[in-house]
């Protein structure tokens, strides 16, 4: 719900703030006072285009904020605002939007950054607005078979049945489809196949094959480094040479003399022990150089040999994969696409009954559908007739049809058309080839008026131009029809009507004051007092008498005396 809307140099707005309650909010005032512009800064909000034109005269940019509540917020909106990463907070929206002469323009929903695609999709689920631009979307024909489905909760059941039905058939003959399409590829792909599954197969690899391959490659490539280096190193552990005795010679020695010392001095004991280790230690790390040296066995041959298997497995590492591993899960795609086509038959078939089964049950689930679709339409075209009776139009006819559309679609299998006559002798005919722009507007508040218990989808709506070209008795139908709707909703209207005005739960005066050479617009709610002075100077002109005063006095008891039968009518619902 809407609760508050505060306009910062918008038109003729320079700074006003205006509080929202539940039920009707009604906007009231002399004509040019601002009360358009009012909707249109809301209209901002919900995602409406915006132009430097609408920043105040004298100012270099304009704000809009608008304030929500999200205690009767739609599933659709919190899972967008999820979406989004947009923190609910403690169940409050607040939306700013920011325009400047440079055409730079800012929109924050809860302090985050959003594009105007984003703040479009929010005000669908915040606000509708009733205007001239929602009944033309009347005519369109996906919008009247959502009208249609959101009247009966069994519909929308029934439309989930199918909707996943249709999604199984769909899956299944699009599986079909691409089966074909690659079977006309099949034999130049299949020898393709055939090829590389021969070719690694008979190249006998191993996991793990190529490190161990790299590892002895690299040793025999360097066998003769490696003989020089433990030859060297062994005769420098264990032999005398011309430049010297060997380390372990030499540390025997070491040995030695230190024993001798030790007989002298006990004090050398530790010494002698880490000196014998040090000696134990090399005698084997000697020992391990010998044998080292004794197994090297360079063979030019055997080289050659690895090196050619390694030539084999570049050459299927470069075409197949990074690794070994890769080129035999490569060789698993294969011989599992290679299991496909040699099984195509056996499989289309059974995709065929599968698709025969699965088209069965969405037949199944399509006629369901049309015929809750149909009862429905029954329903909603005689509430929609009755409201059109209250509504000053005796002679009409409204009338629902759910037909066949030849072919299943992801919404079902029906065409759905609103066919209306106006007058007595003339034949019904689609909605969109016979409404005029009047009858239109009182057909699409009829439909408002119906569909308000069921939807609850948006929580606001703004009734604009509701009352252009109508007065009297219809005038006060429509009154009361927009009261039915604030039941339900939180609905802000402006009208120029008292039959309307009477209705408020909430009146705003919207007022112009000029000041120099500038003019503000001023908006404060009604006391109970001045309401009864703006509702005669609504019925009888601006110098209200006696007599006005108590005809609007008697126009709201009558109102109140309206709206309370309307509430009990509600409980017993």
């Amino acid at each position: 719900m809407l609760k508050t809307l505060t306009v910062w140099n918008f038109a003729l707005l320079e700074h006003v703030q205006v509080e929202f309650g539940p039920g009707l909010n009604i906007l009231t005032g002399e004509t040019g006072a601002g009360k358009s512009i009012l909707i249109d800064s809301l209209g901002a909000i919900l995602g409406a285009r915006l132009s430097a034109d609408f920043i105040r005269t004298g100012c270099d940019w304009l704000r809009v904020e608008a304030v929500f509540t999200l205690d009767d917020a739609s599933l659709g909106l919190h899972e967008l605002l999820t979406a989004q990463a947009i923190d609910e907070g403690e169940g409050t929206l607040i939306i700013t939007r920011q325009l400047g002469r440079n055409g730079r323009s800012t929109v924050l929903v809860n302090g985050c950054h959003v594009t105007l695609a984003v703040l479009r999709q929010l005000g669908g689920y915040l606000v509708d607005i009733h205007g001239q631009q929602a009944n033309l979307a009347l005519l369109k024909p996906e919008n009247q078979l959502a009208l249609l489905d959101q009247y009966d909760p069994d519909i929308l059941e029934a439309r989930a049945a199918y909707v996943q039905a249709y999604t199984d058939w769909h899956a299944r003959k699009r599986t079909y489809a691409e089966k074909e399409q690659a079977a006309r590829e099949y034999a130049q792909r299949l020898d393709m196949l055939r090829w590389q599954d021969k070719e690694i197969s008979e190249a006998q690899l191993q996991p793990g094959e190529d490190d161990a391959l790299e590892a002895e490659i690299k040793k025999l490539g360097h066998a003769e480094k490696i003989a020089d280096a433990v030859q060297e190193a062994y005769a420098l552990l264990d032999t005398r040479t011309k430049e010297g005795i060997g380390v372990l010679a030499a540390l025997d020695t070491v040995k030695k003399d230190i024993a001798d010392m030790s007989r002298y001095d006990d004090s050398l004991g530790n010494l002698q022990q880490m000196v014998e280790e040090a000696a134990i230690s090399l005698q084997e790390a000697a020992y391990e150089l010998r044998d080292y040296g004794e197994g090297l066995d360079f063979s030019p041959e055997r080289l050659d040999k690895l090196q050619s298997r390694m030539d084999v497995i570049y050459k299927l590492r470069k075409k197949y994969g990074a690794t070994i591993d890769d080129v035999l899960a490569h060789q698993q795609k294969v011989q599992a696409e290679l299991a496909d086509i040699e099984n195509y038959d056996d499989d289309m078939a059974q995709l065929q009954k599968a698709i025969a089964a699965a088209e069965k049950k969405l037949a199944a689930a399509a006629d369901v559908l049309t015929a809750r679709r149909t009862k429905a339409a029954g329903e909603l075209a005689g509430a929609i007739g009755e409201q059109l009776l209250a509504l000053g139009m005796p002679q009409a006819r409204f009338h629902i049809t759910v037909q066949p559309a030849g072919s299943y679609g992801d919404k079902g299998q029906d065409d759905v058309g609103f066919y209306f006559s106006a007058n007595p002798g003339e034949a019904e005919k689609l909605l969109q080839k016979v409404a005029s722009g009047g009858e239109l507007s009182r057909i699409a508040l009829a439909i408002k008026t119906v569909a308000a218990a069921r939807d609850a989808s948006v929580p606001s709506m703004v009734f604009d131009e509701i009352d252009t070209g109508i007065g009297g008795r219809t005038a006060q139908m429509v009154a009361e029809r927009i009261a039915l709707v604030a039941g339900y909703k939180q609905v802000l209207c402006i009208t120029h009507l008292p039959q309307i005005a009477c209705m408020a739960d909430v009146h705003l005066y919207i007022a112009k004051r000029s000041q120099g050479e500038q003019t503000q617009t001023q908006i404060r709610p009604l006391s109970t007092r001045e309401r009864v002075s703006e509702i005669a100077r609504m019925a009888s002109g601006v110098d209200a008498t006696a007599a006005s005063l108590d005809n609007a006095r008697e126009m709201l008891q009558h109102a109140q005396q309206k709206k309370e039968t309307f509430r009990r009518q509600r409980k017993q619902m």
